[in-house]
């Protein structure tokens, strides 16, 4: 009995620290499209990882990537955290992107922990369920 409870009272610790890591994840994501919205790249590139940031060098060459690679998350209608998932210690969250002309976007969201808290280090569209190519 000792140890059912031990054990029950670990498992829901670690579930409470993984809540309050998708809590952070998912603040930084919806902080990053609330900047897109109001066309404020700089800010948005804050929220983006140290190797991000070096690729784009500055917040103009990435704004302009968003708005020409990435138009449902300049201007998403609609928002949806799905699952957070870890992947060999790099944890993705997904996320459901309803863009202004309906049509449904599934995204992955793989974030980096730094110094400075949680950042995006990369983004990458999924197949949308019931959504061909």
């Amino acid at each position: 009995m000792r140890k059912w409870v031990i054990g029950a009272v670990l498992a829901a610790g670690l579930s409470g620290a993984a809540f309050a890591q998708g809590s952070e994840i998912q603040g930084v994501i919806s902080s990053q499209l609330e900047a897109f919205k109001a066309d404020n790249f700089a800010q948005a590139f804050t929220f983006a990882s140290p190797g991000i940031r070096g690729i784009f060098r500055t917040p103009e060459n990435f704004g302009r990537m968003v708005t020409q690679g990435f138009p449902m998350v300049w201007r998403p209608a609609e928002v949806t955290y799905l699952g957070l998932d870890n992947e060999n210690g790099v944890l993705s969250q997904t996320v459901r992107i309803v863009d202004g002309d309906g049509a449904v976007h599934l995204l992955k969201y793989r974030m980096l922990e730094t110094d400075d808290g949680w950042k995006i280090n990369g983004v990458q569209i999924l197949e949308a369920p019931g959504v061909s190519a």
